[in-house]
């Protein structure tokens, strides 16, 4: 096949018009041999289920801890007035307008009429709502990607493109499809050399994204989507390139494009909390034998970063990035040789849905560097001290700095990393190099996280030396 699958992100989608006579279309022609995979316009997502990074209530939430009705259905309200708002961005014809909004319409009634059936249902004794939270969480999510695929592909239509709406999600389907033969189905007769399918994000299928992904099922439908169909290449289209380091943070001028990396990187990255591709969407892509490449889609005459896995010819930093996390930190004078730590340690973190970032230990102290909040840390550390109440269990705010690339090899990461940290003023509370020699960690307090990325790179990118990096392709 000679085709590619191509996906937008949210904040993207919500500039869509910008993107009709670049991405789409060249000097007006449409540019077909391309599959896009949309998802929902920014902060929509949000508003159906909870906000991704306060956690504040969406429909979602308000429906699973509703004492009261009327929240929920407010909640939906807005939800469907920010639908109807982002589409009013996007689209210039009134005719398409209406569609749109009678699209959203008859979506965001349908659900409500649902979840009220539902509630009456679970009203009586037999029935326990709790079973069905994730079937709910499924069909809201599917409601915002449905509509930015619906909303892309007319305006499309209206420019000219031959257009495909593709909706995966299920929508009155009594089907009980696997995710393949729903994406199998959908594609069966589509000539993407003819037309443009745009397809939702979001798939419903028996094994249920949202349970196993979450919030990272727009991508794992992507690659799917792109080894299903055996295209020629995986292209994410974010409002960025990935870049050495925030270029907010260090300046756009030090800045370098990645241009070529691998998904072990790209795996580093996303434990970071900056995921260049959910890591088991990237899984499928590197089984399937189709490269990855991410551009920044209002730079559309830019290559992009190619993630692939394929070694470094040279050693090389390639990204300098930090994340905020918690040490948790066990103290037992009596640990050593005594086993069972380690696993009572990560089944109460796991318990309580904490995500490990990195670990250190020694003869006597085990430590967790997380990502989690301190509400939840709470728990963990009462957990933990009620099973070894002779231990010191406690939590310290910090920030995790890291050294990224796809071979650190003779570049002595570990001590000029110090080094810069040490001239910038700043002392580093741990550091650690694996053997495997594809990032180095320092851990910082966490007031120094943006001065210790911004002292790194400094010292890394300020010789062209220090780094190989070509554009691919």
């Amino acid at each position: 096949m000679t085709h590619t699958v191509e996906k937008i992100g949210g904040t993207s989608m919500s500039r869509l018009h910008e993107l009709r006579d670049t991405l789409f279309m060249d000097a007006g022609v449409p540019r077909y041999g391309r599959i896009f995979v949309v998802s929902a316009f920014g902060g929509i997502t949000n508003l159906l289920l909870e906000h991704k990074k306060t956690g504040e209530q969406g429909v979602y939430a308000a429906f699973a801890n509703a004492e009261e009705t009327h929240g929920w259905h407010d909640a939906l309200s807005r939800a469907r007035e920010a639908m109807i708002g982002a589409h009013e961005k996007v689209l210039d014809h009134p005719a398409d307008i209406a569609q749109a909004t009678a699209f959203v319409q008859e979506r965001i009634e349908g659900a409500r009429n649902c979840l009220i059936d539902l509630q009456r249902l679970c009203s009586y004794g037999h029935f326990r709502l709790n079973t069905h939270l994730m079937q709910i969480r499924e069909l809201l999510s599917g409601l915002g990607e449905a509509h930015s695929a619906y909303v892309t592909s007319l305006m499309l239509m209206r420019a000219g493109v031959n257009t495909r709406f593709v909706d995966l999600s299920g929508w009155r389907d009594n089907g009980n499809l696997s995710l393949d033969d729903r994406i199998r189905g959908a594609m069966q007769g589509i000539d993407p050399a003819a037309e443009m399918p745009v397809v939702t994000g979001y798939a419903q299928c028996r094994e249920g994204l949202m349970r196993e992904f979450d919030r990272g099922y727009s991508e794992v439908t992507f690659s799917q989507l792109a080894a299903l169909t055996g295209a020629q290449e995986a292209i994410i289209h974010k409002e960025f390139h990935l870049s050495s380091a925030d270029p907010n943070l260090v300046g756009t001028e030090a800045v370098r494009t990645l241009g070529h990396t691998n998904y072990d990187v790209a795996d580093q990255m996303a434990n970071l909390g900056m995921e260049a591709i959910h890591p088991s969407a990237a899984k499928t892509l590197r089984q399937a034998g189709v490269p990855l490449r991410v551009t920044n889609a209002f730079e559309p005459s830019e290559h992009g970063t190619v993630i692939d896995d394929q070694p470094a010819e040279t050693a090389a930093v390639e990204m300098v990035t930090g994340l905020d996390i918690i040490a948790l930190e066990l103290f037992e004078q009596d640990m050593v040789g005594v086993k069972g730590y380690d696993a009572a340690i990560l089944e109460a973190l796991t318990r309580h849905n904490v995500r490990i970032v990195s670990k250190v230990s020694n003869a006597n102290t085990i430590t967790h560097y997380v990502d989690a909040s301190l509400k939840a840390m709470r728990r963990v550390e009462a957990d933990l001290t009620e099973r070894y109440p002779q231990a010191e269990v406690t939590s310290r705010k910090l920030a995790l700095v890291s050294v990224l690339g796809r071979d650190l090899r003779g570049l002595s990461v570990l001590t000029r990393g110090l080094r810069a940290l040490e001239k910038a003023g700043m002392a580093s509370v741990g550091a650690t190099q694996g053997p495997r020699s594809v990032d180095t960690q320092f851990i910082m307090e966490r007031a120094d996280r943006d001065k210790a990325i911004k002292a790194l790179h400094e010292d890394f990118f300020a010789q062209p030396s220090a780094v190989a990096m070509t554009i691919a392709a």
